[in-house]
This record gives C-alpha cells, sequence and structure tokens, in this order.
C-alpha cells in the first residue's frame, strides 16, 4: 500500500534539492551501478547504486554525491539509500520485501513516459522531483517499457512506532551483497 507522504515533512526538502541529486546521479559513471543480487525477479535491466546499506554508509559512493549525501542526513531513521535504475523493457515481477519495520520512499529523478510501480491494488507513475511512500512488504511490481532509463532515489526509513527496533534479518543473497559493498 502507499502510505501518505505528508506524515513525513522531510519529504518536502528531499524533493526541493531533487534537481540536485539528480545532476549528482547523472554524474556517475554508468559502470558503478551494480545490478540488483535478486535476479530472479528482473533477469536484466535493474541496477543500483548504493549510498547507504542496511544501515551501512557507504563512504566512497557518498563523497561521490556530496549533496545527495547531505540531503540524505534529513531523513531521520535512514536504514537504506541509493540510486535504482531500470532500463528500457524492465519488468521486476511481483515480490513481497521483507523488512517489515521500514517504508520505502522514491523521488522521481529521470522518469520517461510508461513506467510505473503497482503496490497491492494502486499503480503509480513517477514524476521527476516527485516522491511517495509504500510498504515493500505488500505485493508490489515496477516496469520500464519507456525508450530511456528511470532513475529514481531510493531510500528506507523506520516506520513511525519502529525507531529503536532491530532491522529484520537480510536474506543470505542479500546479506553477501551488502558486505561486498554492492
Amino acid at each position: 500500500m502507499f502510505v501518505d507522504q505528508r506524515r513525513f515533512p522531510f519529504l518536502a526538502d528531499l524533493r526541493t534539492q531533487w534537481e540536485v541529486i539528480r545532476d549528482e546521479c547523472l554524474a556517475l559513471p554508468r559502470e558503478t551501478y551494480q545490478p540488483w543480487v535478486q535476479r530472479e525477479m528482473y533477469g536484466r535491466g535493474w541496477s543500483v547504486y548504493g549510498l547507504v546499506a542496511f544501515g551501512k554508509r557507504i563512504e566512497e559512493a557518498l563523497d561521490a554525491c556530496p549533496h545527495t549525501a547531505s540531503a540524505l542526513t534529513k531523513v531521520p531513521h535512514l536504514t537504506t539509500a541509493g540510486f535504482s535504475r531500470m532500463a528500457p523493457g524492465t519488468h521486476i515481477k511481483p515480490h513481497e520485501g521483507w523488512v517489515t519495520t521500514v517504508y520505502r520512499a522514491h523521488l522521481g529523478l529521470v522518469v520517461p513516459e510508461d513506467c510505473a510501480l503497482r503496490v497491492g491494488d494502486e499503480t503509480r507513475q513517477w514524476s521527476e522531483g516527485e516522491s511517495f511512500v509504500f510498504d515493500d512488504t505488500v505485493t508490489h511490481e515496477a516496469w520500464n517499457y519507456g525508450s530511456s532509463d528511470r532513475v529514481v532515489l531510493l531510500f528506507d526509513f523506520a516506520r513511525p512506532g519502529y525507531e529503536d527496533m532491530p532491522q529484520d534479518e537480510l536474506p543470505a543473497s542479500v546479506a553477501g551483497f551488502v558486505r561486498r559493498g554492492g
């Protein structure tokens, strides 16, 4: 399910900085993105540039994106952040996340036509400079049937009431990916 983002005033600050964040993202060499480890969900075409991985800061990546790094300091109880790129023709199959203590947010940076995210029974298209928040544990899927890459700043933050809870254990494949630094 999508969550009313008005509950999270820090998102307004991120939205005002979206162009600077986008410019830093687009300046990154394409080869610095890594395919997301759970390939069974999408096959090919989805890659990430990690900034914070399940509470672990990736200093070299944050140093390469200083404005983005600064903007992310305003997200309370941030657990994960990075740039998520979907190539044209990519479809991330319906799946459910495993981290029950966080909400996931997307900030649209580069959004071609014909790409969207479905969470539960609701489908939304990304918009450049706009954000939305959703519950990653609800069945969701994403697609980019446009002619160019879709790029968002993806980040997780603690759900209200879960700020001091330990994070859920990562699946072994994801934990190995995080330990290697993406």
